[in-house]
């Protein structure tokens, strides 16, 4: 079983590996959701499957926080809130180059290229592409890498990926998007750091935090964040 960040009747949160599938794909390996079911089935003695409604979905080589609904009633609203950005998603990519300035807000426009599983950046409005919006921030470096905190306002398709390799920061291993060297485990250096939102039925806050994944790359940044 994957590790649970957060559980309650209405929310279950757990830690993406970057080798674990989201939702079920052409792969036919198991998927995160698939598993978290059965964890509930057996945890509460369900007969049958256990409700389980996907919110929100990470590409497969990130890794970090992933949460689902435990009821519809949780799954409506945290959609909507999803829709209409009242969660806050902030993530922390490791890049070989100092972006242009320490902290920015940058817009582009993102067209997804469904052959390809590619999206592409537009600094204007073109047929097909969809705002996109981030803000990022440097919050420390090693000796040959910086590491970038960003807040994403938006959820677009491979969205971080494309924006920072736009401003000649793409992340370490993402060969899809111009980093020259694939990681080792075959994972790209992004981390679905954290989620904060109010509760969708208590309308308490909430805040869901995912360690660093392991491995030496990431150990250089432990104090920075």
């Amino acid at each position: 079983m994957t590790e649970i960040l957060y559980e309650d009747n209405h929310l279950i949160a757990v830690y993406k590996r970057s080798s674990d599938l989201a939702q079920g794909d052409k792969s036919g390996d198991e998927s995160l959701d698939t598993v978290v079911k059965k964890y509930l089935a057996a945890k509460y003695n369900k007969p049958g499957e256990a409700f389980l409604g996907v919110i929100h979905r990470l590409d497969r080589p990130v890794s970090g926080v992933l949460l689902y609904a435990r009821t519809s009633k949780a799954l409506e609203r945290l959609n909507a809130m999803f829709r209409t950005r009242e969660v806050r998603k902030t993530y922390l990519a490791i890049v070989k180059e100092r972006p242009p300035l320490e902290e920015a807000t940058i817009t582009h426009y993102l067209k997804k290229n469904e052959v390809q599983n590619k999206s592409y950046v537009f600094d204007s409005p073109v047929k097909d592409a969809r705002e996109a919006s981030l803000t990022y921030r440097l919050k420390g470096r090693s000796e040959k890498f910086y590491l970038l905190e960003v807040e994403l306002h938006s959820g677009r398709h491979h969205q971080i990926r494309a924006q920072l390799a736009y401003i000649g920061c793409p992340i370490k291993g993402d060969l899809k998007y111009g980093y020259p060297r694939s990681n080792e485990d075959g994972s790209i250096s992004l981390l679905a750091r954290k989620l904060e939102f109010i509760h969708p039925v208590r309308k308490e806050m909430i805040s869901i935090t995912a360690h660093l994944p392991e491995g030496d790359i990431w150990s250089h940044f432990v104090n920075s964040v």
